[in-house]
C-alpha cells in the first residue's frame, strides 16, 4: 500500500493543475488548525484546493512540499483496512530530509470517505510540521462531534455551486456597480443563462441535453455514494422515491407524516424514524435543505410543517417530473440558495392571521430581514396578496422594510408599516454580500 501512495503522490506532482474560475470564498490557514471546505459533490471543492496549491507554488513553495490525495481514488480504497497513518510513512520515505525541518502542505480531498480520519489529522497536526487543508461532502464535518474529536483543531467553510456573481466571473462580466445600460443588459442576459444552467461549474456552457444528463448523474451519485453507501441503507428504492418526491415538491411544505404516508402508498415499509433519518442525510450531503417556521418555541418550530429546497434550481428542472414544479418555485429555490450561502439559519414566517412570508433571516448584527418571492406582481390580486403578507409580518416584527423578489420588476411600495422594495432577481443576487454579514 505504501508503494501505491508514493506513486499517487508523485503522479500528482507531475499533474498540470486545472484551477478553473477563482471562487469568491476565502479559506485561510490558521496556525495549528486544519482548514476544512465542505459542500455538495461537484461544487468545485477540488478545483478550489488546486487554486490554493497554485498560489503556494507561485509564492515559491517547492512542488515536493505539496502532498495531495483524493480519497475517492479507487487505489486508496484499501486504506480503510490498512490504516490512514501509512500516508505520512509513504511521504517521508520519499522525502526523509523534510521531516520536522520544512513545512509540508497536506491537501486531503473527500477525507470523510476514510474512517478514523479525525484522529489521524489531529495527530498529524500535533506531531508534524504541516499545514492541512481538507474537503468533504458531509455537513457532519461542521458538527460539534467533529470539533470535539479534532480538539478544536479545525476551521470550516461551506462551498456552494457558483453564485450568480461567480457565474459572471466565469463569463468574464464585471459584477460590481454602478450599472450602465450596457452593463445591466449584459448582466440580465447572463442571468437568463444562469437561470437555465444553474450553478454547478461543470454544467456551465453545456447544451441542454448534456446538462440534463450531467445533473441526473449528480443526482444518482449523491444518492448512491452519500446516502445509500455511506449509511448502509437497506432499502435504497425508498430513499430514491423520497428524494424524487421532495425534488418534485421544491419550495413546498411537507411533514414527516405525509412523507411516511407517501412511501407507504408506494409499498415501502419505512417508519417515521427512517424518514427522519433520510431527511437528515439529504441535508448532510448538501443536497436538500429544510426550512422551519420562525417561532421562539423550538418544539412548535419542529412540529409545524417544513419547507424543502434543493441545492440548485437547474438540478430540480433536470431531475423533477415537471408536473408540480413551476418557475415560481424555482425562483423561490434560487433565492433560498442565495440566502443560504450567507445565512446558515433561514426560516419562513407565518403571521397571526395565517399569511405566509417565504423567508426571514437574521443578519450578524441581529437585524431581521423579510424576503417574499413572487414571479410577477402584474396581477392586482397577486400584488395585493403578497404585499399584505409582507406588511402584516413587518408590523408584527416591528420592521420598517421588506423585500419582494420578482423575475423582472422593480420599484418601491410605501405602506403605513414601512417600505417594501420590489427587486428583480438578478439585482437581488448581486446586492447580497459576498460573505456572512
Amino acid at each position: 500500500m505504501i508503494e501505491t501512495i508514493k506513486s499517487i503522490i508523485l503522479d500528482f506532482q507531475e499533474t498540470r493543475l486545472e484551477t478553473g474560475v477563482p471562487r469568491r470564498l476565502k479559506i485561510e490557514a490558521v496556525t495549528g488548525k486544519a482548514a476544512v471546505c465542505i459542500g455538495v459533490r461537484r461544487s468545485g471543492k477540488s478545483t478550489y484546493l488546486y487554486q490554493i496549491i497554485q498560489r503556494l507554488l507561485n509564492s515559491g513553495i517547492p512542488r515536493e512540499n505539496i502532498l495531495y490525495l483524493n480519497f475517492f481514488d479507487d487505489r486508496l480504497h484499501t486504506l480503510q483496512q490498512d490504516g490512514i497513518g501509512l500516508i505520512t510513512e509513504a511521504y517521508y520515505s520519499l522525502y526523509p530530509e523534510k521531516k520536522n525541518t520544512e513545512t509540508v502542505y497536506c491537501f486531503f480531498d473527500e477525507i470523510q470517505a476514510v474512517p478514523g480520519w479525525e484522529s489521524f489529522v489531529d495527530r498529524l497536526m500535533r506531531t508534524e510540521k504541516c499545514e492541512v487543508y481538507l474537503t468533504g461532502s458531509s455537513a457532519r464535518m461542521l458538527s460539534k462531534e467533529i470539533a470535539t474529536q479534532m480538539r478544536g483543531r479545525a476551521l470550516s467553510w461551506e462551498m456552494f455551486p457558483f453564485s450568480f456573481r461567480e457565474f459572471l466571473d466565469y463569463k468574464g462580466i464585471k459584477s460590481t456597480g454602478p450599472f450602465s445600460t450596457k452593463k445591466r443588459l449584459l448582466a440580465q442576459k447572463a442571468f437568463e443563462e444562469y437561470w437555465e444552467t444553474g450553478g454547478f461549474p461543470e454544467a456551465a456552457g453545456l447544451g441542454r441535453n448534456l446538462r440534463i444528463k450531467t445533473h441526473q448523474e449528480y443526482f444518482h451519485v449523491i444518492l448512491f455514494r452519500d446516502l445509500v453507501e455511506r449509511h448502509d441503507v437497506s432499502h435504497p428504492k425508498a430513499v430514491t422515491d423520497l428524494a424524487r418526491w421532495l425534488v418534485d415538491n421544491t419550495a413546498s411544505l411537507y411533514s414527516i407524516n405525509n412523507l411516511t404516508g407517501y412511501l407507504k402508498s408506494l409499498g415501502h415499509n419505512a417508519p417515521k424514524s427512517a424518514v427522519s433519518d433520510y431527511l437528515e442525510w439529504f441535508e448532510d450531503a448538501y443536497f436538500l435543505f429544510t426550512v422551519r417556521i420562525f417561532d421562539a418555541s423550538l418544539a412548535r418550530s419542529n412540529t409545524n410543517p417544513k419547507k424543502v429546497y434543493c441545492i440548485d434550481h437547474a438540478l430540480v428542472t433536470s431531475v423533477s417530473s415537471g408536473i408540480l414544479v413551476n418557475s415560481g418555485h424555482l425562483l423561490e429555490n434560487l433565492v433560498f440558495t442565495a440566502l443560504r450561502r450567507i445565512h446558515p439559519e433561514i426560516f419562513y414566517y407565518k403571521t397571526k392571521s395565517g399569511r405566509e412570508v417565504d423567508f426571514i433571516v437574521q443578519t450578524r448584527n441581529r437585524a431581521r430581514r423579510l424576503v417574499q418571492v413572487c414571479e410577477s406582481l402584474a396581477d392586482p390580486q397577486t400584488r395585493k396578496r403578497e404585499t399584505a403578507s409582507l406588511k402584516e409580518a413587518m408590523a408584527e416584527l416591528r420592521l420598517k422594510s421588506g423585500t419582494i423578489v420578482t423575475k423582472n420588476e422593480d420599484g418601491k411600495i410605501d405602506t403605513d408599516d414601512g417600505i417594501i422594495e420590489v427587486v428583480p432577481i438578478w439585482r437581488f443576487l448581486l446586492d447580497l454580500p459576498v460573505s456572512i454579514e
